[in-house]
């Protein structure tokens, strides 16, 4: 770099460096050549603004705030993340098949059901058995009572098994995607999911019907009720309306905070937060937000909510290379989706895969799925999966805090078709100190082989969300 008579930097460099100091604005890097930038600019500017009033007035605060955005960027970086809340990761195996020799056993979601009268809390699983892309078995369900270590043997929820539908021979509805989440105002467990169609062992594409949120719940004393569907009488619906693997918020006052997936057609679906009311039994509709929308591929999908020190913030799933995130102060009118980013601006690729929340009272956390140099065979990138922490403010990902919850096993750039996918998952909180994430495994291209995990999140301090 010259001094201020002679040429600073190329000629882009310089038409950047007006531009940046005209804004009081720095997007530069964190490295030294970031800094250098700073110093061009300066030299540069004094050059170009000999007015020495004009200088004062109009460029030197501007620069004063752009060198020391720069330093800040460049000496702390991300040491500026929050300290870490997680004390350790453990993984377990709960169900084998990575030998193709039993179960493959998908859509696992878990919730953690209080003791009555004294006795422990159980966790409740609902899973189903996957045999190809989007055709899974009839819904089961399991429990554990020690905390994760055993679990009884998966039973059927006749509710929601497949069900042979009217004027359609040899077309089944069956259910998928169920979500069990406790109701502590009735002390019943709502098993939400969608339906779904099939023609004999397959997933039916030509005959597909419109698809609808589909219930059951399970009362206290452990029996199950019957088969509902939650209505939705609003044409913008009619192809699809649905919460399908979606996180929702239970109210102080009882009411469900939850939302759809919605549209007249397979593209470009839209997403809106929908309130409703549930008495231990019935699922009714009292208000629909208003809509955030995305005209590219089939649109916005399997959006989860979760609420955060007095704010609602909404993840969604997009086939435009993203996901996206809002936030809101209701939980019903939102602001503009924004894409997932690192927390210096940086864009993180997603390839039409969910994403779940992982609340603790200290700090806000997502776990996804991201391309990543070793994956990049892999189908939507769906290995390995990933946590890190939520900035709730700018609601950006804290690079620094980003940890692999299941690694990817095998080699997702030579023979991705022997890595096993775990797109599909939940996140539950269990404890004070455990919180959980659950996911079936399946190879799609060798057998749907794979197991059942189960990753246990030990917490530093207590979440206090379960305490209140």
């Amino acid at each position: 770099m010259q001094g201020v008579g002679g040429n600073v930097g190329t000629a882009p460099e310089r038409r950047e460096i007006v531009r940046f100091a005209h804004a009081g604005v720095w997007r530069g890097s964190k490295t030294k050549r970031g800094i250098v930038c700073v110093e061009s600019a300066l030299a540069y500017s004094c050059k170009a603004f000999y007015d020495v009033r004009m200088f004062n007035r109009f460029v030197f605060p501007r620069l004063f705030s752009v060198i020391c955005g720069s330093l800040c960027f460049s000496l702390l970086g991300e040491s500026l993340a929050p300290k870490p809340l997680v004390d350790s990761v453990t993984r377990h195996v709960l169900r084998k098949n990575r030998d193709g020799l039993g179960t493959t056993w998908f859509h696992p979601k878990v919730c953690l059901v209080p003791g009555l009268a004294g006795e422990p809390s159980s966790a409740l699983m609902a899973l189903q058995e996957i045999t190809g892309s989007d055709y899974f078995g009839p819904v089961h369900w399991s429990e554990s009572r020690d905390l994760g270590d055993s679990w009884t043997e998966p039973r059927r929820i006749e509710a929601l098994d497949r069900i042979p539908v009217a004027q359609h021979e040899g077309l089944l509805a069956g259910v998928c995607d169920v979500v069990p989440e406790y109701h502590p105002q009735t002390g019943t467990v709502l098993a939400l999911g969608q339906v779904v169609f099939y023609r004999g062992d397959r997933f039916s594409n030509n005959d597909q019907l419109p698809r609808y949120p589909v219930y059951a719940v399970r009362r206290s004393d452990g029996t199950w009720g019957r088969r509902r569907r939650l209505h939705w009488d609003d044409p913008r619906g009619s192809f699809i309306y649905s919460n399908n693997c979606g996180q929702r918020v239970v109210l102080p006052n009882g009411d469900i905070l939850l939302a759809f997936t919605f549209g007249t057609q397979s593209e470009s679906r839209s997403v809106a937060s929908v309130r409703c009311s549930f008495d231990g039994e019935e699922l009714l509709i009292k208000e629909v937000g208003p809509a955030l929308l995305l005209a590219h591929g089939r649109g916005l999908l399997e959006p989860s909510l979760t609420s955060f020190k007095g704010r609602y913030y909404l993840t969604i799933r997009a086939e435009d290379g993203k996901g996206y995130q809002s936030v809101s102060d209701d939980g019903l009118n939102w602001q503009a989706k924004e894409a997932w980013r690192w927390e210096d601006g940086e864009q993180i690729f997603m390839s039409s895969t969910q994403q779940h929340w992982l609340t603790h009272s200290e700090g806000l956390y997502l776990v996804y799925t991201r391309r990543d140099e070793a994956n990049k065979g892999v189908i939507r990138w769906r290995a390995p999966l990933w946590m890190a922490r939520v900035n709730p403010d700018t609601r950006r990902l804290f690079r620094a805090t980003e940890r692999v919850i299941f690694p990817l096993v095998g080699d997702g750039v030579g023979n991705p078709d022997q890595v096993a996918l775990m797109g599909n998952f939940h996140v539950t909180n269990i404890t004070p100190s455990e919180s959980w994430i659950t996911v079936g495994e399946w190879i799609p291209k060798d057998g749907a082989r794979g197991d059942l995990l189960l990753a246990k999140i030990r917490w530093k301090q207590a979440n206090q969300l379960l305490l209140q």
